[in-house]
């Protein structure tokens, strides 16, 4: 089993990834949290195009993605230049603008499974506890919030292992520098462009799908959860 061990660049690029992800996850999740419930209660102008807005990373090119945010968060880009100039923040290039794109590309997978949690959620209950004097937030965070918590983990669980396996974005926004933005995925395809990378290959291949393996039945576990809370059990 020597030839599954890890070498000293792989494991870079595997602590890499994993704080790539966690980064994504934790700036993304709250905000796929918020859009997801306001997607599932509210009804507003605009409300059709917030959605495909949303889920628009999961057609368009990878490429195309992030050759947008290279646009817009490059040192020259509108929003990349005011980052710099204001807050010293850079993205390209920098192990930051991998997360962004892990984020972004990861957005859509953590949206749809919190709205539809969302969703199942009966809004009377929010109503019953409002009528006893909680605020909105109040019965949200105590009500609304639990109740949806198997579909809000799932969501993380998908996110995160869609942003460990991030490709396409983050080569066209970072590139793929060693020990700063090579990620797994990048790590991957560096070694499967080298005549003498076969076995590196074939170790990142089985740590990427044992990872993505264990992300889905974390989710369907979850999901199931959820279905049983809800008197849906199929299982």
């Amino acid at each position: 089993m020597e030839f599954l061990t890890l070498q000293p660049a792989e494991w870079q690029a595997l602590l890499l990834t994993l704080r790539v992800a966690a980064a994504a996850l934790l700036v993304a999740l709250p905000l796929a949290v918020m859009v997801a419930y306001g997607l599932a209660r509210y009804r507003f102008p605009g409300h059709g195009v917030l959605n495909a807005l949303v889920h628009l990373p999961l057609v368009l090119p990878p490429v195309v993605t992030g050759y947008v945010l290279l646009l817009a968060f490059g040192r020259n880009g509108p929003i990349g230049s005011v980052l710099y100039d204001t807050f010293g923040i850079t993205f390209a290039f920098n192990w930051t603008g991998a997360a962004l794109a892990a984020g972004v590309m990861a957005f859509p997978l953590m949206v749809r499974p919190i709205r539809l949690s969302f969703e199942a959620v009966d809004p009377k209950l929010e109503d019953a506890a409002r009528s006893l004097g909680a605020r909105r937030l109040v019965s949200f965070l105590t009500v609304t919030l639990p109740l949806a918590l198997p579909g809000i983990l799932g969501g993380a669980i998908l996110g995160f292992a869609k942003a460990m396996g991030e490709f396409g974005a983050t080569i066209t926004f970072v590139s793929n520098i060693p020990g700063e933005t090579r990620t797994l995925a990048l790590a991957l395809y560096t070694a499967t462009q080298s005549p003498s990378g076969d076995l590196a290959a074939f170790r990142l291949t089985i740590i990427a799908t044992v990872v993505a393996f264990a992300a889905l039945i974390a989710s369907e576990l979850l999901a199931r959860r959820l279905r049983n809370r809800l008197g849906g059990a199929d299982a």
